[in-house]
């Protein structure tokens, strides 16, 4: 089987009876999306497979031994990257480690962040376009904690390495976040 169908499977199961945020969205949408930005930027089967898989050892019952049997090191190690480490820390602790995590992170990992972030980004700008500035009240920190930590992960992204999907993201994130509330 095809590691990219493989990836759909597992990830369908993984995330089964999983929503997005406060929606009736099944959650399976949210990696989907993100394996299918990096497969139209051109990124080969293993990093969109690991975006297909991105938040599976963050969000459910799969470890890492599990992805790396299933999948091999170098798509386990892209998810790992993808993950918080300690989800009992406070939001801020957890947000500030993902920034300086990313600066030095692989190229592989970043992208796969940046598809991540690009796909959350267009999710809470169309949101936004249904139901205004309530969106905000679906997040643990509102609008002005989201725009710290997206700009901070977008200059993370951008220290040493620059890309088509970055590129989007920071056209999406001065888009939701513009000074004028936002232009969506």
């Amino acid at each position: 089987m095809n590691i990219i169908e493989k990836a759909l499977q597992v990830a369908s199961r993984a995330h089964a009876d999983q929503y997005r945020k406060h929606t009736d969205i099944p959650y399976i949408t949210h990696p989907v999306a993100v394996g299918i930005m990096l497969m139209k930027a051109g990124y080969g089967d293993e990093i969109v497979a690991a975006g297909i898989l991105h938040d599976t050892i963050e969000d459910t019952l799969l470890t890492l031994a599990d992805i790396e049997r299933e999948f091999g090191k170098r798509v386990a190690r892209i998810v790992e990257g993808c993950s918080e480490p300690d989800k009992s820390l406070s939001w801020e602790k957890r947000k500030q480690h993902t920034i300086e995590f990313l600066k030095s992170a692989s190229k592989d990992i970043k992208a796969v962040v940046c598809a991540d972030k690009l796909h959350n980004i267009r999710s809470i700008i169309n949101d936004f376009e249904q139901i205004g500035d309530m969106v905000w009240e679906r997040f643990n920190r509102g609008k002005h904690d989201q725009e710290w930590y997206y700009r901070n992960v977008i200059e993370s992204l951008d220290y040493q390495s620059n890309f088509r999907l970055l590129d989007e993201l920071k056209v999406e994130v001065d888009r939701l976040f513009s000074p004028s509330g936002t232009e969506v």
